[in-house]
């Protein structure tokens, strides 16, 4: 099994930059299906996600032509057929957004229940009924989402019994090329929900109040090709200034949008740690003990559930005791009984956890069990006395790009190991990839 070996007690200190939005790009890149001509998009990240959803519109029938590292062309004028291989999009769970797309495009879709890291149930009970608001009838079996209109997609108002982020923009997917006006209320805000309305207007869509509560959408006939540049990571920026903070040290994290921070700013300011806004970058410098903060986790601007486990890491080395509440999902706390076995103290119930800081973590190997549980046990290795093997590291690799080049840039000692092909070759192989 691949794996990271970590030898910990380093601060960080350097410069970082920041790749293009995870949580961006795996709903433009399905949005690509609804456009007729070339889209260039720029600032994609290199994660295992991104490459997932690009297999899957090149099995599809679309072109897809690298430019560059971070620049991609796609042209899906030739797919045919609103159906995805299912096998792929078992593995990642953005790939519901394809129905919204699909729909807009073909009038049907075809695409599996959503997959990626397992947090906790995914309902799409919203998502349906927004393309039932429009006209559309959906059925799903044997983990399979069937949904088709008879005529055409009408607009109408969709109200969210809660706020979602999946169904906000994938409703805004459909909605782009329904005829007629629709309406989301209780929409979620989050920044990669208005990267996205701004990537379909910069095509030709017409969506007002991305980012607010209440989004309209006026449908269009068409989308045409164009470039455009995904946002900066902000959960990636998080990560890095949370790592910042529990080793100790000083990290300038470059390519950012200060603003997408301020949640997560405010908190590790209330810990302790200085955050200087620069701009298009951040500096954050911790040079003492970490103070006690609580934490509970809410749709955007509030503090993101993306970054709970992070702080949660770092939350562990400091002073007093912190109490952590995730309003989001409810198997977000895997990572703290790992982070156990490095001597963290914590007790969980149910949806709160409360952590009693120590003065250290040492070194014990881990495994991670979703993305954001795998950030924070490479930043609690990364603090720990002794070497942290963290295993199952294919669930990192789904949402950041170049994490061992980048932390090794800070000065991390940390290294890739690869499994060895044949089980008789004995240890594994060492990468410095």
């Amino acid at each position: 099994m691949d794996r990271y070996v970590i030898r910990g007690g380093t601060p960080l200190k350097g410069e970082v930059e920041i790749s293009g939005a995870k949580n961006a790009a795996v709903a433009i890149i399905p949005a690509t299906l609804m456009v007729e001509g070339v889209c260039r998009l720029e600032n994609v990240p290199q994660i295992s996600d991104v490459s997932l959803l690009l297999n899957i519109l090149e099995q599809m029938g679309a072109t897809v032509r690298t430019v560059n590292r971070n620049t991609v062309d796609i042209d899906c004028s030739k797919v045919e057929k609103p159906v995805a291989p299912l096998e792929l999009m078992r593995k990642i769970r953005a790939s519901y957004y394809l129905i919204g797309a699909a729909l807009g495009r073909f009038g049907q879709a075809e695409v599996s229940m959503p997959g990626g890291c397992d947090i906790g149930a995914r309902p799409i009970d919203q998502h349906i009924k927004g393309f039932k608001v429009m006209g559309a009838e959906v059925e799903v079996a044997n983990g399979i989402i069937h949904a088709k209109v008879k005529d055409e997609l009408v607009g109408g108002t969709v109200y969210l019994d809660m706020i979602s982020v999946g169904a906000t923009m994938n409703i805004m997917m459909a909605a782009t090329l329904a005829k007629g006006k629709t309406t989301i209320e209780n929409a979620a805000k989050e920044p990669h929900i208005v990267d996205l309305a701004n990537f379909l207007n910069s095509m030709g869509a017409d969506i007002r109040g991305a980012g607010t509560s209440v989004i309209r959408v006026y449908g269009t006939e068409r989308l045409d090709g164009g470039a455009y540049s995904i946002i900066p990571d902000q959960i990636e920026a998080g990560t890095y200034m949370a790592a910042a903070a529990a080793t100790g040290g000083e990290v300038l994290v470059k390519n950012v949008i200060p603003k997408h921070l301020d949640c997560i700013t405010s908190k590790l300011q209330e810990m302790g740690v200085t955050v200087r806004d620069l701009g298009e970058a951040v500096l954050v410098k911790s040079d003492g003990p970490l103070s006690r903060a609580n934490i509970k986790t809410m749709p955007y601007p509030g503090f993101p559930t993306d970054m709970q486990p992070q702080i949660g890491a770092a939350l562990c080395l400091a002073q007093g005791t912190s109490i952590i509440t995730e309003s989001v999902w409810d198997s977000r706390y895997r990572y703290l009984d790992e982070l156990k076995k490095m001597g963290a103290e914590v007790q969980i119930d149910g949806k709160t956890a409360v952590i009693e800081g120590v003065k250290s973590f040492t070194g014990a190997p881990v495994a991670c069990s979703d993305l954001r549980a795998g950030a924070a046990l490479v930043i609690a290795g990364l603090v720990a006395e002794g070497e942290t093997t963290v295993e199952k590291i294919h669930y990192i690799e789904r949402g950041y790009e170049d994490l061992i080049g980048k932390l090794r840039k800070l000065g991390a000692d940390i290294e890739y190991l690869k499994a060895p092909i044949d089980p008789e070759q004995g240890d594994a192989l060492r990468a410095t990839s």
